[in-house]
Parts: C-alpha cells; structure tokens; sequence
C-alpha cells in the first residue's frame, strides 16, 4: 500500500479482498488527530515509530509510544488521538486468518522482525498476488504478531457515570493530589463508595489506578517530547527521583532508558534524541 500522508490517501481496508492488509502512515507536524469512535470487521494491529498515540477501546485507554504497538480485535469500537509528527503502520487482518491472535486489546512491545515484516507487507500492492512468497511473508508476519509480549501501558475505564466525572477530573488535573477521601467529597460520594466503584469497575484500588494513569501519560508525554522534569511536575510529583521511582517500578526501568531505547530504531535510520534521566537530551 501507499504511504499515508493525509486522510484522503485512506482506504477502508475492510473492502480489500487479502487476509492482511497493511498502510505505513507519515504525517509530520500533524497538530492532533482525533478519530472519532469506530469499527472495523478486520482486527488490527497499530506500530508507533515516531510520535505517540492513545487509543481508547471499550473499557480501557492504551498508550503507543515509540516501537511499540497495540492490537485491536475485530468489531472493537476505538476511538485514537495523535498529536506532533506521527510515522507508523497497521496492519489489518481479516478474522478469517486471525486464530491464535488476542481476542482482548493490549499493547505489545515490538521486535525488529515484526517492524521489518510491517515493513515488507506495506510495499505490496492493495490487491496482492496470493501464494507463493507473498502469502509466506503474511504468515511469518501473523506468527510475530501472536508472539509479541504484552506491554503493560493500559489504563481501564470505568462505565458508571459517576465514577467516569471523576476519572475524566483526574485525567484533565493529574497533578491534583487529592486523596480518596477529597476525590470522593467532590463528587457527593462516601469514601466507601468511591472505593468500591474503583475496584468493581477497573479492578484496581483508587492509589492504584492513580498510579497507572500517572506511568500512562508520562509515556505519553515523554514521547512527545517533554523533559522528566517536566513531566514530573505535571503529574504532581514533588522531585524528579520520587518520579523515576515509580516509572522504574512500573515498568522495570528508567524514564530516560525507555525512551532512548524506543528512540534508537526509527525507519530510514534516523536516529530519535533521547533523553537522560536528567531530563536533558543524551548525546548523540
């Protein structure tokens, strides 16, 4: 398929007649994309190489930042937002051919045979000869994607109206350190009930939820730019190492150390800036 480089360039991909069939996208300095809810009958599986995006799926909010990807099953409603310079790929795979692949969304870490496979089957034509050596490279590229690891940089959402008002405060003021007990006056609730909801509802306590939101945007963040300073100070932290703390618990390593490693492997071998866990770009 041909690069993407505007929503004109698009084609519904459940109208094309191959099991797989995948776009690479190019956009640069795009401002914010937001796709509104949506559908479709292929599952698909979104590779993020420059940029960052948020795709919220029934029930949940994922983050993609840089080498990494999240799969969507097939008839998920999704709804995705980007902003800055995006590059990329997805792939679409009919649910004829998609057995041994997730039946839930969830965010994967990339390998470089899988981001070379995405590669390879985006310079075929839309209606590819079948058999042969494409249909070989199609499967190798199905076998990668039923391998990725699950990466954990999703964020449940709750249903209950109640509950979401209180959630959609917390995302919009993530610096705001107000306490169970704060959060749930706020919204005319007892404590107790605040509790109960968050658990029933995203199946983690208040503290914790708190903190994944918190490991979320702070990928989101990084991988649009910001400093580790910065970004500590917009989730409300009082220091920088209270911040790299609980990213380094989170997700097994440093701030600086998951970006540069997710910035070190874009497309056409350019090379991402990275950034130190002193918040300053790391030489190049």
């Amino acid at each position: 398929m041909p690069i993407l480089s505007a929503p004109r360039d698009w084609i519904d991909p459940d109208e094309i007649s191959r099991p797989v069939v995948t776009f690479g996208a190019a956009m640069a300095e795009v401002g914010r994309i937001e796709l509104a809810p949506h559908r479709h009958r292929k599952g698909q599986i979104l590779l993020v190489q420059r940029g960052a995006l948020s795709c919220e799926v029934e029930g949940g909010l994922w983050i993609v930042p840089p080498r990494s990807a999240v799969w969507i099953p097939g008839g998920a409603l999704h709804a995705i937002k980007a902003t800055g310079t995006l590059e990329g790929f997805a792939a679409f795979v009919d649910p004829a051919v998609s057995r041994g692949l997730p039946d839930v969304c969830c965010a994967v870490s990339v390998t470089p045979l899988l981001r070379e496979l995405l590669v390879r089957s985006a310079r075929l034509p839309a209606l590819y000869e079948e058999g042969g050596a494409n249909s070989r490279l199609i499967t190798v590229l199905l076998d990668e994607i039923a391998a990725a690891e699950v990466e954990d940089l999703h964020l449940p959402m709750p249903t209950d109206a109640r509950l979401r008002r209180i959630v959609d405060a917390m995302m919009a003021s993530p610096a705001d350190r107000g306490t169970l007990d704060v959060w749930a006056q706020r919204a005319g609730l007892s404590e107790r009930t605040l509790a109960r909801l968050m658990s029933r509802q995203t199946g983690m306590s208040f503290g914790r939820w708190r903190q994944q939101l918190g490991v979320v945007l702070a990928v989101k963040w990084l991988a649009g730019g910001g400093s580790i300073q910065q970004v500590a100070a917009d989730l409300g932290y009082e220091s920088v190492p209270s911040f790299v703390t609980m990213f380094r618990k989170a997700l097994g390593t440093s701030p600086g150390r998951y970006m540069s490693e997710r910035h070190g492997g874009r497309l056409g071998g350019a090379v991402g800036r990275g950034v130190s866990d002193a918040g300053k770009p790391r030489a190049r």
